[in-house]
């Protein structure tokens, strides 16, 4: 599974209304991953399609579209009327003519709909379906008989034997592990977002990247249309684990990127820590606990360029943003000798973290990761 490199933007609208084939959908997707471009690109078109969904729907009074024949019928003949001239045969000034009035009247058109009382919120707005799969699971403290609604504001809870499923909107399901609790932060065609405050819940969504968000008290995890675990235990720590796709865990100033096969902590306090794949050496993964979360400097840092593989080059990336200035080229020597950089990565341009190039270049890792 790799992001292709090749701009994907005469495909985004196709992709944000969903009318592109399941395998073409996903790799679109991996390549906003990688592309800042085109993610910009795909922002703009994703507001303008959620902007129109959002839109009411009613009928314009006859009075418009009789008050659009007779207007251009008076300018195309000079204020007479005629019905021997068909409407295909309009001169260049009658177009300009006609032009003028559809605009005129399709701004009147704007304002009449503008008046329309807004109609009730549509099925994103609504409380969520939750499902007991086993125990006695309760939403605040109704028991789930079979089945409940969660809205906004409401929290789902398990007890040592109890499971549930919640349904996310219409893009996924969250299964909910015993002893967790989680909420329901909001719901709407931009964002659907739970907060898992204690617990482990599986997600699988097929939706576009960044609209659905869970929120732990140590980092947010972003869906990119992807299966995970996600655990917090009672200190607020947390441990994301993906099964399939791409989640981002974010808080702090800090961004991880976690792919399909790899895991990432993440404290309270101190935000998310480096990605890792979970084949690694034990002794690459003590040290890299070390270095994230206990102040193991350079001395953690030269176990991690010692003990990594190929395959720990996602590591090493992130790590490119995360050493001192000092340290960053130990990081870049180690990551070219294991995959050398794409042609147009430069030392010095990853040594000033230069965007594109670092981009280039985990477009090139994410191939060999697999």
């Amino acid at each position: 599974m790799t992001m292709f490199s090749r701009h994907v933007a005469k495909e985004l609208s196709a992709y944000c209304n969903g009318e592109l084939p399941t395998e073409r959908s996903r790799r679109v997707a991996e390549h906003l991953l990688g592309c800042e471009r085109c993610r910009a690109q795909h922002d703009e078109i994703k507001f303008g399609v959620q902007l129109a969904e959002s839109l009411p729907i009613v009928a314009a009074p006859e009075s418009i579209w009789k008050n659009i024949e007779a207007s251009l019928d008076e300018q195309s003949h000079g204020g007479r009327r005629s019905t021997s001239t068909p409407i295909f045969t309009l001169r260049p000034f009658q177009v300009a003519a006609a032009a003028s009035v559809l605009l005129a009247i399709g701004l009147g058109l704007a304002l009449f709909l503008l008046r329309q009382p807004v109609p009730p919120p549509g099925p994103t707005d609504r409380p969520w379906e939750v499902a007991a799969l086993a125990g006695t699971p309760r939403v605040g403290k109704d028991l789930i008989k079979g089945s409940a609604q969660l809205g906004v504001g409401e929290w789902v809870e398990t007890d040592m034997s109890s499971r549930a499923k919640i349904n996310v909107a219409d893009i996924g399901q969250v299964e909910i592990e015993p002893n967790s609790r989680i909420g329901l932060v909001a719901t709407h065609p931009t964002e659907h977002r739970l907060s898992l405050e204690r617990g482990e819940m599986r997600a699988k969504t097929l939706a576009p990247p960044r609209l659905f968000f869970v929120d732990t008290p140590s980092a947010v995890a972003v869906d990119y249309g992807c299966a995970y675990t996600l655990k917090v235990d009672g200190s607020g720590a947390s441990l994301l684990h993906v099964t399939g796709g791409w989640v981002w865990l974010e808080s702090h100033g800090k961004v991880s990127r976690v792919t399909a096969g790899s895991a990432c902590a993440a404290r309270p306090g101190l935000g998310p820590g480096t990605p890792y794949f979970e084949d690694a050496s034990a002794e690459f993964l003590a040290a890299l606990t070390k270095f994230d979360f206990e102040d193991g400097g350079s001395a953690a840092l030269g176990i991690i360029l010692t003990q990594a593989r190929p395959r720990d080059s996602l590591t090493l990336w992130h790590l490119l943003a995360r050493v001192d200035e000092g340290d960053r080229a130990r990081v870049y020597d180690r990551l070219a000798e294991l995959v050398p950089p794409p042609e147009g990565v430069t030392r010095n341009g990853v040594l000033e973290l230069d965007e594109t190039e670092l981009e280039d270049w985990l477009v090139k890792l994410n191939s060999v990761w697999w």
